[in-house]
């Protein structure tokens, strides 16, 4: 069966089953092609509540499948592959965060969306990278908590300098493998190019950038540019959707080494199998589901 074949199959086949199939940005791009939606994981998720479709594929990793889980308690969730984890997700448990907290009395704990749910559980609130800092400004402790990473964190300090962030030394292992040596060295390869980079970038690469955002907000930004050439800061099939969104332009991963390996677990013969043998649907107990889902509800709320 060839790409194309198998694309087809998908496509009638998610008919068939009523099926509405999700795919984060960070998918390959025979991937994104056969999704009804693609975009960051919180986009993704507010598309999955509202959609007809009774059940829901999730193309991307398990935080964002459980994430569509609590929006959607009513809704069938697949994970197209049960291998697709996310290391910084993973990097706390509940207990370290209740032991932490307990340093900063009267602090709010906030949690990145890039967490478990068990995580969200002990939060008072979620945030996305792009919310991060509008939802900070307005919460009425002093004190912050922010897990899990560490750059994002300090991304937001800088916007919030009025609260004092406490964090726990978590973050993407992808994005904070570059250096301000590789975005030099990417600029300097690329003098003509504008430089966007993701806030969970370290601090030196994010100085160098002529704009950061969420991946919606990189994506956004290039559509209303008139510049023809771009530095992608992030994982890089950002720049090849780019690249077939905008083929008049030119678009430069900043680094080979911007490639999650969690979302390049999922293929397209993952989808194909799960929509046409079934697949183990992702479960969420009552308490879980009921306590995390509060921090989803309060960041909709505050913005």
């Amino acid at each position: 069966m060839t790409i194309r074949e198998m694309q087809e199959e998908i496509l009638r086949l998610k008919t068939e089953k009523d099926v509405c199939i999700l795919a984060h940005t960070y998918q390959s791009h025979e991937v994104t092609e056969i999704a009804d939606f693609v975009g960051d994981s919180f986009q993704l998720s507010l598309k999955a509540k509202s959609a007809p479709q009774g059940t829901v594929l999730m193309c991307g990793v398990r935080f964002m499948a459980e994430t569509v889980k609590l929006l959607a308690p009513e809704k069938t969730v697949y994970l197209s592959s049960e291998h697709a984890g996310c290391p910084m997700a993973e990097q706390l448990t509940p207990g370290q965060v209740r032991d932490e907290k307990k340093k900063y009395p009267g602090c709010m704990t906030v949690a990145y969306i890039n967490t478990t749910a068990e995580l969200k559980a002990e939060a008072d609130v979620c945030v996305t990278s792009s919310s991060a800092a509008e939802i900070v400004k307005k919460l009425p402790a002093a004190d912050i908590l922010f897990i899990p990473d560490v750059n994002l964190g300090a991304y937001v300090q800088a916007k919030c300098p009025e609260k004092r962030l406490h964090f726990m030394n978590g973050c993407c292992p992808v994005h904070a493998s570059v250096t301000a040596a590789d975005a030099d060295a990417a600029k300097a390869e690329h003098p003509g190019a504008l430089f966007l980079a993701h806030p969970e970038c370290r601090a030196e690469v994010l100085s160098r950038a002529d704009y950061v955002g969420s991946t919606a907000g990189i994506t956004d930004y290039v559509k209303n540019s008139a510049c023809r050439e771009f530095i992608i800061g992030t994982e890089t099939s950002v720049a090849v959707h780019l690249g077939f969104e905008y083929p008049d332009r030119r678009f430069y991963p900043l680094s080979a080494k911007l490639v999650c390996r969690d979302m390049k677990a999922t293929s397209l013969p993952d989808v194909y199998r799960i929509l046409k043998e079934g697949g183990r649907p992702l479960e969420l107990d009552a308490a879980l589901l009921s306590g995390a889902r509060g921090c989803l509800d309060r960041m909709l709320a505050l913005g």
